[in-house]
């Protein structure tokens, strides 16, 4: 049998499975830096330091996403004889035409640990960006009206979103994506009102945009209906008769709960930085030339409020990628075996003082994604203040 390798060793070996996100994050800086006067906020963003640093991170997490077939060096759910708790660097005792060696050791399953990192960031990505959008599209879609007509309608919203943000965020959790819920209609008629609102967005959006352009107007706004109307069939009620789209009953769950919780906390920023913009002069100007309320919240108010949006954005991802790994830390949502961060580190800390890796390695990829995060809201805050 092969003996173990060193450390110096196995960080080399990791870079070399890591290729294809050095080389990703090389392609993406090159094009990018020659042209960054000419890329808005994100070009500005290159001259930020902090900034810099954070969109680095994320993005390597990003690109281990996209590549996890092309860096794994086994697969996440396979165990292996011999290998239960196996130290970083142990080679395999048959390895058969496989990788030989476990770079970050096994599990207490005799799972390989650095593949089941790698593949947990498809995981976690797969939810938190996703969920962060509709949570951020239900926000603005509510928060624009309620700030801008007010009136009953804000005192209305205002309550419902007090009302859910009074309940503590692990126990509504909890009660959103306990097992017995999937046993009822409650996630599926959530997702079928929380996943519509995508669909309305986009079509007031257009229509706003293009009311005097009809021909223009009709088309863009039949293919978000047909597009969306098919997405959301597949995702809140399982029914796209071609497979396109669609959610495991446990993962509709997860991705429910995140969005019925960060929902009302964009709606309060979002209608708090309206009640701002639209005492400003081009919004007067708006009014004046006889402009719709929605064209003026969606195309004079939403733009001069990307900045802060931007940003919370950022740091929201990072909140929903936390109370991820919380889920699957306490077993909730996505499947036991699945490789997910949370349930990884949970599954791992029964032998932390004996056999620290198995939770060390998926806990530091959590802390970097989550602090590449922040880092990258902090450098976007700094230079969207400079405007």
């Amino acid at each position: 049998m092969t003996d173990p390798i060193g450390w110096f060793d196995i960080l080399g070996r990791l870079g070399v499975q890591l290729w294809p996100v050095w080389a990703a994050l090389v392609a993406v800086f090159a094009v990018s830096i020659p042209m960054k006067r000419r890329l808005g906020l994100y070009g500005k963003l290159f001259d930020s330091t902090v900034g810099m640093i954070g969109f680095a991170m994320v993005l390597f997490w990003v690109f281990a996403a996209l590549f996890a077939d092309m860096i794994i060096t086994h697969d996440p759910l396979a165990q292996f004889s011999g290998m239960r708790n196996a130290t970083p660097g142990s080679p395999l005792r048959d390895p058969a035409g496989r990788y030989e060696y476990f770079l970050l050791g096994g599990d207490a399953l005799a799972r390989d640990v650095f593949s089941r990192m790698v593949m947990g960031a498809r995981e976690v990505l797969r939810i938190a960006p996703f969920a962060a959008m509709i949570s951020f599209m239900i926000g603005i879609s509510l928060g624009l009206p309620a700030g801008y007509i007010g009136g009953r309608l804000d005192t209305g919203l205002t309550f419902v979103a007090n009302l859910v943000l009074a309940f503590p965020v692990i126990l509504l959790f909890f009660l959103l994506v306990a097992p017995e819920i999937q046993q009822t209609p409650i996630p599926r008629v959530m997702a079928g009102v929380l996943f519509l609102m995508p669909v309305l967005f986009f079509t007031v959006l257009l229509n706003a945009r293009f009311f005097t352009q009809p021909a223009k107007r009709n088309l863009y706004v039949g293919v978000v209906l047909v597009v969306g109307l098919w997405a959301w069939a597949g995702l809140a009620f399982n029914a796209d008769p071609l497979g396109v789209w669609g959610m495991s009953p446990n993962l509709l769950n997860v991705f429910v709960a995140v969005v019925f919780v960060n929902a009302p906390t964009v709606f309060r920023i979002v209608r708090g930085i309206t009640l701002d913009i639209k005492t400003r002069d081009y919004v007067a100007a708006a009014q004046t030339r006889g402009e719709g309320p929605w064209y003026i919240m969606l195309w004079e108010i939403l733009p001069n409020a990307r900045g802060p949006l931007i940003v919370d954005f950022c740091l929201r991802i990072g909140y929903t990628t936390i109370l991820l790994g919380t889920l699957g830390f306490f077993g909730l949502g996505v499947a036991p075996e699945s490789p997910d961060w949370g349930s990884t580190i949970n599954q791992g800390r029964r032998l932390l003082t004996i056999y620290p890796h198995a939770a060390l390695a998926p806990a530091l990829a959590l802390m970097s994604l989550v602090l590449g995060l922040n880092l990258l809201a902090d450098g976007l805050r700094e230079e969207s203040l400079k405007d």
